[in-house]
C-alpha cells in the first residue's frame, strides 16, 4: 500500500488546526511547563540548585516518564475517540486518503504539540548554562530521549483511542498499559519474579528488557544504544500498525 506523504500533511496539518483552536493544546502545554518546572526547581524534588552540579538528567528530565504517564493519555485520548463520538469519523473515510495516512497524520499533530511543549522548556536550560557549564550532549540525549519515550506512551495512546468511542475508557486503558511498560522492568519487580522461581528465567529477562524506564536512563545519560533507540522505535510502530488494522476494522463495519 502506498502512503503519501501530501496525505499524511493535510491530515495533520487538519489535527494541529483543531490543536491550537481548542484549548487543548495550551492546556497541556501549560501544565506541563508547570509540572516539569515544579519538579525541577522544587528543593524536595530536582533540587536542581541544590546539586551543585549543572545536568538537568537528574533534575529535569528523570521526572518526565512520570509527567508522560499523567499527560500523554489525556491527550491520545481524542485522537480517534472523538471521532467515534461526533461521528466526523465517517466524513475522514470518505476523504480520498487511506487507513494509514490517517493513523501517521494524527499521530504526528498530537507528537508536535508535545515537542513544542518540551521546546518551551528553554528557560530552564538557559538557567542551567548561565549557573553552570553543562554538557550539551547530554542536553540533547536527555531531550531525544524524552522525544522518542513521548512518541511510544502516544502510539500506545493512540491504539486504545482507536478501540473505543469513550474517551475516559481510553484514558484509564492507556495509563494502566503505560504504567506496566514503566513497572515491568523495575528491578524490584524482576527481582520479585525471580526470586520466586515460578517463572522461566527467560520470561523474567524479557520482562526487564521490555521496562521503558531503564532504556529512557540509558539514552538521557548519552549511553547510546542503537538497541535502546530500535526499542522505542518498535513500540512507535507496533502500536501504530494496531491502531491501523483496530480502525481498519471499523471502517469496513460501517
Amino acid at each position: 500500500m502506498k502512503i503519501r506523504a501530501s496525505k499524511i500533511i493535510t491530515v495533520m496539518k487538519r489535527e494541529l488546526s483543531g490543536y491550537f483552536t481548542s484549548p487543548l493544546a495550551y492546556v497541556f502545554i501549560v501544565i506541563f511547563l508547570m509540572l516539569s518546572g515544579f519538579f525541577t526547581f522544587n528543593k524536595w524534588f530536582g533540587k536542581l540548585f541544590m546539586n551543585n552540579e549543572a545536568t538537568l538528567s537528574y533534575s529535569f528530565f528523570a521526572f518526565h516518564p512520570w509527567l508522560y504517564l499523567l499527560l500523554i493519555p489525556a491527550i491520545a485520548m481524542r485522537l480517534w475517540s472523538e471521532e467515534y463520538k461526533a461521528g466526523t469519523v465517517e466524513l475522514l473515510f470518505t476523504m480520498p486518503i487511506s487507513v494509514a495516512e490517517a493513523v501517521l497524520g494524527k499521530f504526528l499533530a498530537a507528537w508536535i504539540v508535545i515537542i513544542v511543549a518540551l521546546a518551551l522548556t528553554f528557560p530552564t536550560v538557559y538557567t542551567v548554562c548561565t549557573f553552570g557549564n553543562p554538557d550539551v550532549g547530554l542536553i540533547v540525549a536527555g531531550y531525544s530521549a524524552s522525544i522518542l519515550l513521548a512518541g511510544a506512551f502516544l502510539a500506545l495512546g493512540s491504539f486504545t483511542s482507536a478501540l473505543t468511542r469513550n474517551q475516559i475508557v481510553s484514558f484509564i486503558f492507556s495509563l494502566v498499559l503505560c504504567l506496566l511498560l514503566m513497572l515491568v522492568g523495575f528491578p524490584a519487580i524482576t527481582d520479585f519474579f525471580t526470586e520466586s522461581g515460578w517463572v522461566p528465567v527467560g520470561v523474567v529477562d524479557v520482562m526487564g528488557a521490555s521496562g521503558v524506564v531503564e532504556r529512557f536512563n540509558n539514552l538521557k545519560r548519552g549511553l547510546l544504544d542503537l538497541r535502546d533507540v530500535l526499542y522505542f522505535a518498535s513500540l512507535i510502530v507496533v502500536f501504530l500498525v494496531a491502531t491501523g488494522v483496530a480502525i481498519e476494522s471499523k471502517r469496513t463495519a460501517i
